[in-house]
């Protein structure tokens, strides 16, 4: 084999390495699936909670992918309004719109759990303008309040979009979108350098997954 061959062989070679690995960092996109594509009946809760006639997982949905459509920019900002008011959010403000779209305001619900339930928490001083946007707090608090469900992500169907899933240190929502193996997508809000609010990251991310919830 000539060195001209040789040489074309590696170049190949680590073209394909490249991207792979631009796959793997979901910088090349990844085709989506639905759950019908693998026989998986979409959940919908019993529940409407804010009776605006749809039922809360979807709500929770479509309250995600409205506030993903404003491009929030990555910052960790001290509000007090509690709720974002600008441009800027994090990871727990992409469920934290979620749940409101459904009627749950999440701040005054952690809130009153953390006044009650205190020794849950490892909070000196209660402050409901931030305490609901960090991510060992949301944990707690789901862990204590929502419907616990499987952390195992081969379990596909278990995985709804709208649920909640809890990583360490992050938090984000189940997307309505799968992966050719049926895990699902995840829309979280992770760093200013996150291209997509949607990524398939669930499968790589798999051992640091904490809790996987569901509101109703």
């Amino acid at each position: 084999m000539s060195i001209k061959h040789k040489i074309q062989i590696i170049c190949i070679i680590a073209l394909v390495g490249i991207l792979g690995v631009l796959y793997w960092l979901n910088i090349i996109p990844h085709f989506k699936y639905q759950d019908e594509d693998f026989g998986i009946t979409t959940y919908k809760s019993q529940v409407d909670y804010d009776n605006d006639g749809i039922d809360d997982q979807t709500d929770i949905l479509q309250g995600v992918k409205a506030y993903i459509s404003t491009n929030p920019k990555y910052k960790s900002k001290y509000y007090g309004t509690g709720y974002p008011d600008d441009e800027y959010g994090v990871c727990t403000d992409v469920v934290a719109q979620g749940l409101l779209n459904a009627g749950y305001d999440l701040m005054t619900l952690v809130n009153e759990h953390v006044l009650a339930h205190g020794e849950l928490y490892e909070i000196e001083k209660p402050d409901i303008n931030i305490d609901f946007r960090r991510v060992r707090n949301l944990l707690v608090y789901f862990e204590d309040t929502a419907i616990r469900l499987t952390t195992d992500v081969s379990q596909i169907e278990e995985w709804q979009a709208g649920d909640i899933v809890v990583f360490e240190g992050h938090v984000g929502i189940v997307s309505s979108n799968r992966n050719r193996k049926g895990i699902p997508y995840i829309i979280h809000h992770a760093s200013p350098q996150q291209l997509r609010y949607e990524e398939d990251i669930l499968e790589n991310r798999k051992d640091e997954i904490l809790g996987h919830y569901r509101v109703s």
